[in-house]
């Protein structure tokens, strides 16, 4: 599960199936650590669409959102996740059981929050981002380029920092429309 501002992977769990119950425990944790979300979107696997996981998020009053069925594009963010984990240069041809897979995986999570920079949210972690740290280190590089140009002006050819540090200002999937007023 991640937090799609973010990129955060807020939480991961390696079970030999998939299962309504297994994923209202996954919730429950995650909640418990981060809080209670507005909107949980997901795929239409059995899992996310168990009568378990539907009163979970009733009775918690979080909008449900799922993805257009034979869709796989309708997430790119966990789409995108998805790809770096498995052209990941580490990533196992086979696990040699469910242990080595929760063990790949919990160093796979911290290294992707931690160290994994990604150009959706300004070259930062995901980390950075989740816990509000990007702005001060976006403080940073701007002081570090500046810095950089004036000891060697004839390296640039501009003098603001490059749009891809840009922290978005949001994240949607399913995006509500703004309802009209009734005239």
């Amino acid at each position: 599960m991640i937090d799609i501002y973010s990129r955060y992977i807020v939480g991961a769990h390696v079970h030999a199936h998939e299962a309504g119950i297994l994923a209202v425990e996954m919730m429950k944790e995650i909640f418990g650590v981060h809080g209670i979300p507005h909107v949980v979107h997901a795929d239409r696997g059995t899992a996310m669409t168990s009568k378990t996981v539907a009163a979970l998020l009733a009775d918690l009053e979080v909008v449900r959102s799922h993805s257009r069925p034979r869709v796989s594009n309708d997430n790119p963010f966990s789409e995108a996740l998805f790809k770096t984990l498995k052209f990941a240069p580490v990533f196992p041809e086979r696990f040699g059981s469910l242990g080595d897979a929760r063990a790949f995986m919990a160093e796979f999570v911290d290294g992707y929050n931690h160290h994994h920079r990604h150009t959706g949210i300004g070259l930062h972690t995901p980390a950075d981002v989740h816990y509000g740290l990007a702005g001060a280190k976006a403080t940073e590089r701007t002081a570090a380029l500046a810095a950089a140009r004036a000891r060697n002006p004839e390296r640039f050819n501009t003098n603001h920092d490059p749009k891809i540090l840009t922290l978005p200002n949001q994240a949607w999937i399913n995006q509500p429309t703004p309802e009209k007023e009734a005239a």
